[in-house]
């Protein structure tokens, strides 16, 4: 007979909701950041809904929605039969002492090189020359391959369901702008992005993620991908090691390569970036992670392993680049809380885009900075773009007050799940080579093994014979890893992009090309 474990009193006192917001994401704030400042140790069993709603005066659907919420991202864990605990998170990876609840705007160490030093002033001499000469190298080698052109298709990856969006209510509030143009507006502006689409993005990250963060952290992008870029060339200095999931997202190695980055790619298992094998590099100031559906793979980043990460950065004084790409997407719960909602240290740099929410053609992003280096990428970005196109990012704070972004993304994400549905239920089985379709929780596509990279070759040329796109896992890959090639080999599959009779038509073409080798 073994002993029960010892059960820790759980004390709701200090718990206090405003009954003028949302009373689910308070409570699941309050609890989470009890949970990380330690007041909520591991094994602390928690009262049961319908007692803590009590406690609290709210109702107990409030309560279960903030306890579904915290077992979605492992904070609490169910044991049968005896209620709802506290779970135990690894001790290396959480604080020694009370986390303050606001951003922090110090750092464990200065400011990198390339943001401290003037790099509006560089000297154009001998030396300046080679650095360009290198620089031009590194973008030879590093160039990025062109997307797929024409309508989208079955099986395009990144693709969001944009055949759904509101152009009719989007050409409204565009015309409104350009009918009586505010003059001002008109006029160069600032290179960080117009105020009022930064004051919407931090209040929906408020909202949607649980990130504390406040308008003047964020800056405006053209997208993801100079999001992505802009912490290449602030963060990185040549020679430096960078680590990227392993396989990852390649176009954002290729941005830290041009910037002269050494990439150390980092294996990714069940629960996402292998940080033993990421302490073990040493050499490492700046990781890019994809936590809420890796890419390519679709691993969700576990709790334990998110804290392990943001304390490696703490420990090295390094920085984490958080690319929330298809965020979203998460069909069951709410989006779980990314990286940037839980540092308490100011190391994470969040890439947050429109593109999966409306579509591609959009080129608006944004970066979710700690305080101390916004200045410095905003200056950084108007050297390129003196400031983002005006009409666009006013349309967006438009569309974003009146209440049809949110709107639009319950719809997507319906969209995404059916046609997820779509695909999973007409899948052809028994292709030899090919693994199980995986079980998809988030995102905006899934990867399916194959037994061999000769197969995968095989299969994803007979799919585009019949019209069909499917990327080969094997492309994610860096070609120094020491993955033996067979391991590396999969089918990458979009399955937003298309309706679902396009899918099913699509499926149909597979079944008879895969079927009859």
């Amino acid at each position: 007979m073994t002993d029960s474990p010892i059960s820790l009193s759980f004390n709701p006192a200090g718990i206090e909701l405003d009954r003028r917001q949302g009373l689910s994401r308070q409570l699941y704030q309050a609890l989470r950041l009890r949970v990380l400042d330690g007041r909520l140790a591991g094994g602390t069993r928690l009262p049961a809904s319908r007692d803590l709603a009590a406690a609290l005066a709210i109702s107990r659907n409030s309560v279960v929605r903030a306890y579904d919420q915290l077992y979605a991202e492992g904070f609490i864990e169910g044991r049968v039969g005896d209620g709802t605990y506290v779970a135990q998170l690894p001790q290396a990876a959480l604080p020694g002492k009370k986390l303050s609840t606001k951003v922090s705007t110090g750092f464990s160490t200065g400011l990198p090189t390339a943001l401290s030093t003037n790099w509006l002033d560089l000297p154009v001499n001998s030396s300046s020359k080679v650095i360009h000469s290198d620089s031009l190298e590194r973008v030879k080698n590093n160039h990025l391959a062109l997307p797929p052109s024409g309508p989208p298709r079955a099986f395009r990856v990144g693709v969001p369901a944009f055949d759904l969006f509101p152009f009719e209510v989007w050409a409204k509030l565009n015309a409104a702008f350009w009918r009586k143009p505010d003059l001002q507006q008109l006029c160069y502006g600032d290179p960080a992005g117009d105020s009022r689409l930064r004051g919407m993005i931090a209040a929906y990250l408020r909202s949607s993620r649980g990130m504390q963060c406040t308008a003047e952290q964020i800056v405006i992008t053209s997208g993801a991908q100079q999001g992505i870029s802009l912490c290449a060339q602030l963060l990185v200095e040549p020679g430096d090691g960078v680590a990227i999931e392993n396989p990852g997202y390649r176009a954002a190695g290729h941005a830290f390569a041009v910037a002269g980055g050494r990439l150390r790619g980092v294996a990714v298992d069940s629960e996402g970036i292998d940080c033993s094998a990421l302490a073990a590099l040493g050499d490492c100031r700046l990781a890019y992670v994809t936590p809420s559906h890796q890419y390519p793979t679709g691993v969700v980043m576990s709790l334990a392993r998110r804290l392990e990460l943001l304390a490696w950065a703490e420990r090295t004084g390094g920085w984490i680049v958080e690319d929330d790409y298809d965020g979203e997407y998460r069909y069951s719960g709410a989006p779980l809380a990314p990286l940037a909602a839980l540092d308490r240290h100011g190391r994470v740099l969040y890439v947050g885009t429109f593109g999966k929410v409306a579509f591609p053609a959009l080129r608006l992003g944004y970066l979710v900075l700690p305080p101390g280096l916004v200045d410095a990428f905003a200056q950084r970005r108007a050297v390129d773009v003196r400031h983002s196109e005006v009409s666009t990012q006013v349309v967006m704070a438009e569309f974003m007050a009146a209440g049809h972004f949110q709107r639009h993304i319950r719809r997507m994400r319906r969209a995404a799940s059916s046609r997820r549905t779509a695909l999973m239920s007409g899948w052809p089985t028994d292709v030899p080579g090919i693994g199980s379709l995986p079980g998809v929780a988030a995102g905006l596509h899934m990867t399916v093994p194959v037994n061999s990279l000769a197969r995968e070759r095989e299969l994803v040329g007979l799919a585009a014979e019949a019209g069909v796109e499917i990327n080969a896992l094997s492309s994610y890959w860096l070609s120094d890893s020491s993955t033996p090639q067979d391991q590396r080999a999969g089918l990458v599959l979009g399955f937003a992009a298309v309706p679902e009779v396009a899918i099913a038509a699509a499926l149909e073409r597979l079944k008879t090309v895969w079927c009859e080798r």
